[in-house]
């Protein structure tokens, strides 16, 4: 283990526990109240599950991810892919209903959410299928879009929960590793042509049925601009109260656990709205730096999908690299009212179990990419001596 902790991008593992100590310390925060008084559990509740899907994935991580090399993926990449399709699937027979979304397996000591694994085995899928293709010399190119068909495929059975945030997430992983897969321009031009014709026609679709396609739950997401206008319709109610704590937290906040908003004012408090808790109670200041980390992590992730020794190591930290910037965007960009919000969780601070450990699992494999790309460096020294 020495070895490979000798070769491994060590900042981006410093920043990963930097931030999954202080995800737990705010989760703490922010669920404290609500665990008592709206979920009838005790106020550390949500804090210990949290820390334990916290140690478990580092124990995970650095005694198998780490150890394992990527070119074994491809032995077992089959059968996730076929275990994920066939759990969304189950879903809409077994599924739990929970905030307007059939998402969930109730495990009983744990809740299991399909779609959050789909998104990094279509990561891997897609890494171990295109460094294959790569190597192939006569690769037919109308076989290069099978990871598109069944990436789009994954991410309609998420829209039918209804998803949406999950479906969107899904398929802009699935479309931009196929933009930077090793095929040819002419047929990438081709597949962009073909879906922005079906998104145009699936847009004239809903428009035109006045939007009869869509649930009155999905349809009162897009009316999201404005909040503190309907503040006491479920449009605006939680936007609206997330803009009071940015309000109430000012340049360096109410102080740690001290903020007004969690107690049930933000339903979704230790979930997809943490944020707002964490500026309310530590200030805005600390609110930036919090996105500062983030956007270290992600130029780390991208140095790392330039450097890796192969495609597949470079699509496995490109598609990381995506599946974080997306739920920042998707998550913060709900919060401030500027999309529809869709219940994406934010990276690292925000509560849930297969949230926490699909993204930590996949930071694992981007730091094992690491140890391989610089393992590779070090041989091609040795070998011009």
């Amino acid at each position: 283990m020495k070895k490979i902790f000798k070769q491994i991008d060590l900042p981006l593992l410093g920043l990963i526990i930097i931030f999954c100590i202080f995800g737990c310390i705010m989760v703490f925060s922010a669920s404290s109240v609500a665990a008592v008084l709206r979920y009838r559990v005790s106020s550390n509740h949500f804090f210990l599950r949290q820390v334990l899907f916290v140690t478990v994935m580092f124990i995970i991580g650095i005694f198998v991810i780490l150890r394992m090399p990527t070119e074994k993926y491809k032995m077992f990449c089959p059968f996730l892919l076929f275990g994920v399709i066939a759990a969304l699937i189950g879903l809409f027979v077994y599924g739990v209903v929970s905030n307007g979304a059939q998402s969930w397996y109730n495990l009983g000591f744990f809740s299991l959410q399909p779609s959050e694994f789909a998104k990094s085995v279509i990561i891997i899928f897609m890494a171990v299928y295109y460094n294959h293709y790569s190597t192939v010399k006569k690769s037919n190119p109308k076989t290069a879009v099978i990871p598109l068909i069944i990436g789009f495929f994954i991410a309609i059975l998420v829209a039918m929960q209804p998803d949406l945030g999950g479906a969107i997430i899904i398929a802009g992983i699935t479309y931009l590793i196929f933009l930077a897969a090793p095929i040819g321009r002419k047929i990438k031009s081709q597949v962009t042509l073909i879906l922005l014709a079906g998104a145009l026609l699936l847009g004239a679709t809903i428009f035109l049925s006045g939007g009869k396609l869509l649930s009155a739950h999905q349809i009162s997401r897009f009316n999201f601009k404005n909040p503190c206008e309907r503040y006491y319709e479920s449009t605006g109610y939680q936007v609206c109260n997330g803009f009071i704590a940015f309000h109430n937290g000012g340049l360096f906040g109410v102080g740690l656990g001290n903020s007004t908003q969690k107690y049930l004012y933000l339903p979704e408090s230790h979930t997809d709205f943490i944020y707002p808790i964490i500026v309310e109670e530590l200030g805005l200041v600390t609110g930036i730096l919090v996105l500062l980390g983030y956007l270290i992590i992600l130029l780390r992730l991208y140095k790392l999908a330039r450097r890796a020794n192969n495609i597949r190591n470079s699509i496995l930290a490109y598609g990381t690299f995506i599946l974080l910037l997306s739920h920042i965007l998707v998550n913060l960009l709900g919060i401030l009212a500027l999309l529809p919000l869709t219940g994406v969780p934010l990276p690292f601070l925000s509560y849930g179990g297969s949230f926490t450990i699909n993204i930590l699992a996949m930071l694992f494999v981007c730091e094992r990419v690491s140890y391989e790309s610089q393992k590779a460096e070090n041989d091609q020294e040795i070998a011009k001596i």
